[in-house]
């Protein structure tokens, strides 16, 4: 796995009114940080209100000078956001959108789950974890996985989570989707947040294992 930083950010009460006034500085920031690698993947969290937060994987050696320029942090776009170790499953992706326009509507769907904090939770993701693998592999071959990883306690320490990127029109779809998954049926997710999202087209590298 290719281990980077998961900026999570809430967004502020009035988000939805200024955003469209820092999309634009936002996105101009993206772009040469996608081409360089130092942006493997950002993304909107969304419900049906509009606009909820983001999620922004960034290399470590990127983080604190992205969070120092990032428009929606500094505009207070972003009330809050927190910064967790992650590692990109290596798996064949199919190549992240590059061109053409954003889509008007919800393309995807991401889940955020995060394990049990028990004594037991690291057994049951082991106990699990190469079924789940198993399943997820043809899911990103066939492009219903965009992405997945696993949410660290810190820089190459042990999973406490998960965050995954789905090829879902709705966050039903995504939930019967997962609910099959032995990551759930196995009890090892505890508490998952879902949101609906769509990419904006950026230069991005391949992600590890990209097909």
């Amino acid at each position: 796995m290719t281990e980077c930083r998961l900026i999570l950010a809430g967004a502020a009460i009035d988000a939805g009114a200024r955003i469209g006034a820092v999309r634009d500085a936002h996105l101009a920031l993206l772009r040469p940080m996608a081409e360089a690698g130092d942006l493997l993947l950002g993304l909107p969290l969304l419900d049906a209100s509009g606009y909820r937060g983001s999620l922004m994987l960034v290399s470590a050696a990127a983080l604190d000078r992205y969070l120092a320029a990032e428009p929606f942090r500094r505009e207070g776009i972003w009330a809050w956001q927190e910064v967790h170790p992650f590692r990109i499953a290596p798996l064949p992706y199919r190549p992240l959108p590059s061109a053409g326009e954003t889509p008007a509507g919800h393309t995807h769907v991401v889940s955020v789950a995060w394990d049990g904090t028990d004594e037991g939770a690291p057994a049951r993701r082991l106990a699990v974890r190469e079924r789940h693998l198993a399943r997820v592999e043809p899911a990103a071959r066939q492009g219903v996985l965009a992405l997945g990883g696993a949410i660290l306690d810190g820089p190459g320490g042990g999973m406490r989570g998960s965050v995954a990127v789905t090829a879902h029109p709705t966050v039903e779809a995504a939930q019967a989707w997962w609910a099959e998954d032995p990551y759930v049926t196995g009890g090892v997710w505890r508490d998952v947040t879902w949101y609906a999202t769509r990419f904006a087209p950026l230069p991005y590298r391949p992600l590890p294992g990209t097909a």
